[in-house]
């Protein structure tokens, strides 16, 4: 748990990346760790896009400042037909949430290997899907540039800056 917990506090958001391509053998591991991640049902409705092809990224960077010159760019979306729908009571479904976790694991095990990722929500959604050629039935998350960082990237000012458990944890 120690060494999790180190990983998890060192991973930072990046955002300047290197020109170094990201070997296919790295590649492939962060790719299974996202397929092993928990999905609701084990429906598993996550399509991730490994967007390499410059025109495509050149779309996205038009769209979102957010790429920060990543020579790839995962996009995450999900299948609106194959998440999971609560029977219960009509609304919740798992798409958002299965596509999080995936790209929890992703993000997490670029960190392992020595890969950087950011997160990224800002952009519209609608737009990078056409961009992106998304089927009618696919809904875009998120992005997440992913590469080597720059040897001048660095964390944020506030990357270290957590509440205290007591403000955001509650015991019932």
């Amino acid at each position: 748990m120690e060494s999790f917990l180190k990983l998890a506090k060192d991973r930072y958001s990046v955002r300047k990346y290197s020109d170094r391509e990201i070997e296919k053998e790295k590649m492939d591991i962060v790719l299974e760790a996202c397929n092993v991640a928990p999905t609701g049902k084990n429906n598993q409705p996550q399509r991730i896009y490994v967007v390499k092809d410059p025109g495509v990224l050149a779309k996205l960077a038009e769209l979102t400042p957010c790429t920060f010159g990543a020579g790839t760019v995962l996009a995450f979306a999900y299948d609106e037909e194959e998440e999971w729908k609560n029977p219960l009571e009509k609304g919740p479904h798992s798409g958002v949430q299965d596509v999080s976790i995936v790209a929890s694991h992703a993000m997490l095990a670029a960190a392992d290997i020595g890969l950087g990722t950011c997160w990224v929500n800002y952009f519209a959604n609608s737009l990078a899907e056409k961009a992106l050629g998304l089927p009618a039935n696919e809904r875009l998350v998120l992005l997440m540039p992913i590469g080597y960082p720059a040897d001048d990237s660095e964390p944020s000012a506030s990357h270290s800056a957590t509440k205290p458990l007591e403000s955001t944890v509650r015991f019932v």
